[in-house]
């Protein structure tokens, strides 16, 4: 009779064989490097197959592996979907919230309303996710995503939560040394700070009718909290929420009347866990407190 192989074994199988080398598996997994060797080595046993090879850029996975990332992909989808109806049947409010939202939001807007949730509620802690990549809640890499676009993965919960205006701004030390542009024209000749490899600003600009380059941005980075440092630093003029840009002293709205598109502003969360009174207590205060507008501040005492 064959026996079945362990779950452990085929849990370990696919964190290898995602990040392509034992550390970074046991790093994800919470476990030692010589515990993640000796689960494959047991599974290559228990199967009579090689899985990995080693390349220069890592662990590979084999023709034998490579066969088995449907079925071990299955069995953790169905063990994590195991884990989040338990977890969701907790009634209780003390425990941890584990958020995820971009950079810039986690710097800039979340602090003061995290902050403010573990006042009124100290039994809750906060696992903050700054990341500009999608974690997968369904895994419990997250329990609550804020996002800037409707999220589409299966079995989660979705809420629109608002739509965020977006402002020019600069740092005053900047316009005053070239000026406070009053026209389109005006605006065009000055130094901007833009996106790297993001070409999200130059297709908005073009878009505006101004036929830009990425040559056009003085000063460029993809890391949107460092992006807005340059702003805030005289690189030039940059694009930011208002959230954001209305609560720092040190910069100005340029050209308010500028129309435009504003930023929608998504929570998702695994399906069995919205029913927490944990996580919803939190993604209704985080509802709340977005949709008032608070403003990214820093949190000091009352």
């Amino acid at each position: 009779m064959t026996r079945p192989l362990d779950w452990t074994l085929l849990q370990s199988f696919a964190a290898v064989a995602e990040t392509g080398s034992l550390s970074a598996a046991a790093r994800r997994l919470g476990q030692s490097q010589p515990t993640l060797g000796r689960h494959i080595r047991t599974l290559e046993m228990a199967l009579g197959v090689e899985l990995f090879t080693r390349g220069p850029k890592g662990l590979l996975p084999t023709e034998a592996a490579r066969g088995l990332f449907g079925p071990a992909d299955q069995m953790r989808e169905a063990a994590a979907r195991l884990r989040l109806a338990v977890d969701g049947q907790d009634a209780g409010l003390a425990g941890t919230v584990r958020l995820t939202a971009s950079t810039v939001v986690s710097h800039f807007i979340l602090p003061p309303i995290l902050v403010d949730i573990r006042r009124s509620h100290p039994e809750i802690q906060i696992d903050l996710v700054p990341t500009d990549g999608s974690e997968n809640l369904l895994f419990r890499e997250a329990d609550i995503a804020l996002r800037m676009y409707r999220p589409t993965q299966l079995d989660i919960v979705t809420s629109h939560v608002t739509d965020q205006e977006m402002g020019l701004y600069a740092a005053t030390g900047f316009l005053d040394r070239v000026g406070r542009p009053q026209t389109l024209e005006d605006l065009v000749k000055l130094d901007f700070v833009g996106f790297d490899a993001n070409d999200t600003i130059i297709r908005f600009m073009r878009d505006m009718g101004q036929d830009v380059g990425r040559d056009f941005f003085a000063m460029r980075c993809d890391d949107q909290a460092a992006y807005w440092q340059l702003v805030r630093a005289g690189g030039g003029i940059g694009g930011m929420q208002v959230m954001i840009g209305g609560g720092d002293p040190g910069v100005e709205r340029v050209m308010p009347d500028l129309p435009l598109p504003r930023l929608p502003v998504w929570l998702a969360a695994p399906a069995a866990l919205r029913q927490s009174p944990r996580l919803r207590l939190v993604w209704d205060k985080l509802a709340e407190a977005l949709r008032a507008g608070q403003t990214g501040r820093r949190a000091g005492p009352p």
